[in-house]
């Protein structure tokens, strides 16, 4: 905003930024924050100078009032005049077959679900979603959708570039912020890994008569024939036929507990903490006993596992 004074057009000074103003800290600390970013500068494009004007509004905090929904994003920022401009961004939402595809895709693979459980966006996320014909971060102007109440024509404003940088940070605290803008809440999609990673989505999709018939099959005894065939003392514990070549790792888990938070806790479940909490000290504990008995490494390992319980015990008390 300018006033005359009689000598010339003067700018108003800025508003000053809001308490609640968002202050940016450290946009892409992530790798998917970056992803982000990068596809903000190369999506949008634009002079530089505005997207360093909006990494300045937002480190200033000049950005508030940001909500990520399934409809997209909306923010303000505050700049010269005395309303805050108001901001919207949009992003392609994915169809039921992309989603069906791509949830497919991550269920498909453990990894996948053990990472999205432990709050991480797998690496190469996006090759699922290509694999289903899209890619999870925007790739052209028509893929994202910017409009900001500013008098600026300029595409994007400062504010708009703000916004985007403000909203790249809060990916990095919630990479399922992008899903949700993409048409998946975070709680649907990890039912949805659950749900197949389980059988349960294959079950659900079988008509009532079908799953009827299954019950009762699975309810009749079992009568089980064997034919030993010409036996002897001394082929009796030879194998008939040449074994497979297998090979075991005893490699700690890259996520520790990731099964049990996978699992879930079930309906009867009514404990404060979840089983992944409760259970995981006992579940390290025996894979630490496991593991040593396999490669045969000295020590007491009763006296270990009974540490472990002791331990346990000691930090529901309140010592440690």
């Amino acid at each position: 905003m300018s006033r005359w004074d009689g000598w010339g057009w003067k700018s108003a000074p800025k508003r000053p930024p809001p308490e609640h103003g968002i202050k940016l800290k450290k946009a892409g600390s992530t790798w998917w924050g970056q992803a982000w970013l990068e596809a903000l500068e190369r999506v949008l494009g634009g002079d530089s100078g505005r997207l360093a004007r909006g990494r300045t509004y937002a480190r200033a905090g000049r950005t508030h009032d940001l909500v990520v929904g399934g409809s997209g994003v909306t923010a303000k920022v505050t700049g010269s005049r005395p309303r805050p401009y108001v901001i919207s961004l949009k992003l392609g939402r994915f169809g039921e077959a992309v989603w069906e595809k791509a949830l497919a895709g991550m269920a498909g693979q453990a990894r996948y679900a053990a990472e999205l459980l432990d709050g991480r966006m797998p690496q190469d996320i996006d090759a699922v979603f290509r694999a289903a014909g899209v890619s999870l971060f925007p790739e052209s102007r028509k893929d994202l959708t910017t409009s900001c109440s500013c008098p600026d024509w300029g595409d994007p404003c400062k504010h708009v570039a703000a916004t985007h940088y403000v909203l790249g940070e809060a990916l990095d605290g919630d990479p399922f912020l992008l899903f949700e803008l993409r048409g998946r809440t975070k709680a649907q999609v990890l039912e949805a890994l659950r749900a197949a990673r389980g059988g349960e989505a294959v079950r659900a999709r079988r008509p009532a008569t079908q799953r009827a018939k299954t019950q009762e099959a699975r309810a009749r005894p079992e009568v089980v024939g064997v034919k030993p065939g010409k036996l002897t003392e001394v082929n009796y514990d030879q194998p008939r036929a040449p074994l497979p070549t297998m090979s075991f790792s005893f490699d700690a888990p890259v996520v520790p507990g990731a099964v049990l938070r996978q699992l879930g806790a079930p309906g009867s479940w009514g404990a404060e903490d979840s089983p992944g909490e409760v259970l995981a000290p006992n579940v390290r504990a025996a894979a630490e006993v496991a593991r040593r008995i396999a490669l045969q490494e000295p020590g007491d390992l009763v006296e270990d596992v009974g540490a472990t319980r002791t331990r346990r015990r000691s930090r529901k008390r309140g010592g440690g």
